[in-house]
């Protein structure tokens, strides 16, 4: 399932990803995040999963099952750069901003900015063709609401 997923998400086609795939394409970037700084912790499992829950109107066993799709995906997807180029072909630009927004969501659940999570939003914020001066107005948004 995922093998074939990973090829849609790294090729080169036009065609807009089915919603279940950019759903997983999505989730699986968030947990990459979640990831980067070495600690996954149940915080942002949690954060995870109710994001998923209220993007796409899901119950609370239904995020969590995506979730647990998503982290397989995300083990098993390309590197990072390939990764959020088939997230941006999946999501409409003007819905981009919102991802930026659920990445950094999930950086700072724990109420600590970490170095690697930070860093790596530096870079997936403009492949998703967030500026960095927007990426840091929605760090700074994110960080006021707590």
């Amino acid at each position: 399932m995922f093998a074939n997923l990973i090829r849609r998400l790294t090729s080169e086609s036009a065609e807009p990803m089915p919603d279940t795939d950019a759903r997983l394409a999505l989730g699986a970037l968030m947990v990459r995040i979640a990831r980067s700084d070495g600690t996954y912790a149940a915080a942002e499992i949690a954060h995870i999963d109710r994001m998923l829950g209220r993007r796409y109107g899901l119950t609370p066993v239904e995020a969590a099952k995506l979730r647990a799709q998503c982290e397989a995906l995300e083990k098993a997807a390309p590197d990072t750069v390939r990764f959020t180029k088939a997230v941006k072909a999946a999501v409409r630009y003007e819905e981009r901003e919102d991802v930026v927004r659920a990445l950094w969501a999930v950086a700072l659940v724990d109420g600590e900015r970490d170095a690697e999570e930070s860093g790596l939003l530096r870079l997936i914020a403009p492949m998703l063709g967030v500026s960095d001066l927007d990426s840091n107005r929605i760090r700074r948004s994110v960080e006021e609401s707590g």
